[in-house]
């Protein structure tokens, strides 16, 4: 799916305006009937919302969802500012049928200290994506007072308050959402930790705007989903052999560390690695082959890793638990400066490759690199914000042509033509030692199967964070390990093999 920065998501609306055709009041209509449909199915246990509006768009969209509630039998008080009565156009439209209904109340925002909110649901229709500026006054005021209520509260579109294509200055005034209701596309601020948490759990409603202008329009920016997954996923054919799905080999370990080798060969085990390698040092031996029967273990030190063997036609996956040891860093350069072929960099790998620039040089074109906040910082440098460090990642995909996996809440693949894929699976289960080992016996595994480095790398971290929310329904985001992980990567291969042989 296309992240739309907020000028083409207008334009994609007057491009549906004209040509569906279709009026904007009728398409403000379609809009909240689908946020209604929504929140009928979803909010059945409450029976009284209150919705603030302000005078754009935005407020109009919350005054057709008051109308649509009061008319499906819910209780619904609107607010809005009395003091300015200037609506747009269409907003005008359906204030003016709201007060038609004289079973809907309209406020002032200033009453809202006298107002009783027991058992009511707030919804925020103030401000949509046209803000460009930050909230003062009498808004910044009531949001700031609406913070304060335990009331569970759903943003149309987006917070009020939030900018859809840049990060808030950090004291902004936002509204704090436990739900989104957004239109036809993410917004690229959700997908960031500094003001994804006001979002809260988006979710994006079709409202049918033009398919084909949305195809037609070029953005960088993506979300993985179901639809791109389906494309990429290869499902498994009949009459192949283990070496048509590849050779990986997870090269890590040291003494104290085993059990990240551990977990990196058994999730590329899980992934469907066809012959599957681990190159550890000789103390983690007989947990390795107790740990994995199904991998073959290459000795590669004693307690510390010293040797890097080259094998033909393998794919190798290094970092997990692997240490900084002088010999390693020695040994995994002077593998760097003859190895071509594309692999797999993580965790302690990538620490000793940070000790200085011109060993970014060495890592073969189309490489994945995997590093979370810290690692890239000591990679690349201390970044202000995740946008910034984010366009610090396109840089350096495109300076030294390999692909970036920028660990976070929504982790992103960045590609060597400025192109960023957001993963939306996953959640914080994930915050534990060990999870990115798992991720890169995932990725090795795929890369090893053919899969193109782009296609692995992105849906890696998607089958990763799948695997993630089943353990997690399963065992709770507290107590899954990361060993639950692996074991319902299983149960994301079954689903996605069911739903690829369904499109057939």
């Amino acid at each position: 799916m296309k992240i739309f920065t907020a000028e083409n998501i207008r334009k994609t609306d007057d491009y549906t305006i004209r040509n569906e055709p279709i009026s904007s009041v009728q398409l403000m209509e379609r809009a909240a009937l689908s946020c209604v449909d929504w929140i009928s199915v979803n909010c059945k246990q409450h029976t009284k919302f209150v919705v603030f509006c302000g005078n754009g768009n935005n407020g109009g969209d919350g005054f057709a969802i008051a109308r649509m509630l009061y008319l499906k039998g819910f209780d619904v008080d609107v607010f809005i500012n009395k003091d300015k009565v200037s609506f747009s156009e269409d907003a005008l439209i359906n204030y003016k049928r709201l007060k038609d209904i004289s079973g809907i109340s309209v406020k002032d925002f200033s009453e809202i200290e006298k107002y009783n909110f027991e058992k009511a649901v707030i919804i925020d229709a103030l401000f949509g994506t046209g803000l460009s500026r930050n909230l003062q006054g009498i808004y910044k005021d009531l949001i700031e007072n609406l913070s304060l209520k335990k009331n569970p509260k759903i943003s149309i579109d987006i917070p009020s308050g939030m900018f859809a294509d840049q990060l808030n200055e950090k004291n902004d005034v936002i509204f704090k959402a436990d739900y989104t209701l957004t239109f036809q596309f993410w917004k690229k601020t959700f997908l960031h930790p500094e003001t994804g948490k006001f979002a809260g759990k988006a979710f994006v409603l079709d409202i049918k705007l033009s398919y084909e202008f949305i195809d037609k329009t070029e953005s960088d920016d993506f979300v993985i989903d179901d639809d791109l997954i389906l494309k990429i996923f290869k499902p498994r054919a009949d009459f192949t052999h283990k070496g048509t799905y590849g050779k990986s080999i997870i090269v890590g370990g040291s003494y104290g560390k085993i059990g990240a080798a551990v977990l990196a060969i058994k999730s590329a085990l899980k992934t469907g690695s066809g012959l599957t390698f681990v190159l550890a040092p000789n103390c983690g031996y007989e947990i390795l082959q107790t740990s994995a029967p199904e991998a073959m273990f290459i000795e590669g030190g004693v307690k510390n890793i010293d040797t890097i063997d080259e094998q033909e036609n393998a794919v190798y996956g290094i970092g997990p638990g692997l240490g900084t040891e002088k010999e390693t860093e020695k040994t995994l350069l002077k593998f760097l400066e003859n190895h071509k072929s594309p692999l797999i960099l993580d965790a302690d790998a990538l620490n000793m490759i940070s000790k200085n620039e011109d060993h970014l040089k060495l890592i073969p074109k189309k490489s994945i690199i995997t590093p979370h906040p810290k690692e890239f910082e000591r990679l690349f440098g201390k970044t202000e914000n995740s946008f910034k460090r984010l366009k610090v990642a396109k840089t350096k995909a495109k300076q030294f042509g390999f692909y970036i996996v920028l660990k976070d809440h929504h982790t992103q693949v960045v590609n060597p033509e400025g192109k960023v894929f957001y993963n939306i699976t996953g959640n914080s289960g994930l915050a534990k030692g060990g999870s990115g080992d798992i991720l890169t016996g995932i990725i090795t595994s795929l890369l090893a199967q053919k899969y193109s480095s782009e296609d692995a790398a992105i849906l890696g971290v998607w089958l990763h964070g799948k695997a993630a929310d089943l353990a997690a329904e399963k065992h709770s985001k507290e107590a899954m390990q990361p060993t639950d992980v692996i074991d319902e990567i299983g149960n994301v291969f079954l689903d996605l093999n069911q739903k690829a042989t369904t499109l057939l």
